[in-house]
């Protein structure tokens, strides 16, 4: 039987990932209860550390994908929400698109990136190691 590969994270990673969901959380409460100049200040935080975490993690195309996905997913809920706060969000794009639904580019994003990693990496690299 082979051993299980390990994946160590650094304290000092761990502690950046976990002050990360607080200024998530943070970002989408203000969002949740209307508080918009700290619900704007927050996404700063938030999205620094999402792409701090991918840089980190670039070395491993698993950690490198979810993580810019992750990335990608803030920067759209974190447009979502200005265009709400602003109050632009129901102004019309084009048709019956709306500025809210801008937001779906970067979804789709990260979406691509994911689809990317399950269907064409992962398949061609299955001798490689992975985290997810």
């Amino acid at each position: 039987m082979k051993p299980e590969a390990v994946y160590n994270i650094p304290l000092r990673f761990r502690r950046m990932e976990n002050l990360h969901i607080v200024f998530w959380l943070f970002k989408d409460i203000s969002w949740c209860m209307i508080w918009k100049p700290l619900g704007i200040i927050m996404i700063i935080p938030t999205l620094v550390i999402a792409i701090v975490i991918a840089w980190r993690n670039r070395h491993l195309t698993s950690e490198l994908c979810h993580n810019l996905a992750i990335a990608f997913w803030i920067s759209a809920n974190s447009y979502w929400m200005v265009s709400e706060f602003l109050e632009f969000d129901k102004m019309i794009v084009w048709g019956d698109f709306t500025y809210k639904h801008l937001a779906i580019i970067p979804f789709t994003i990260g979406i691509l990136l994911l689809a990317y990693y399950y269907i064409l990496w992962k398949p061609r690299h299955a001798d490689e190691i992975e985290t997810m």
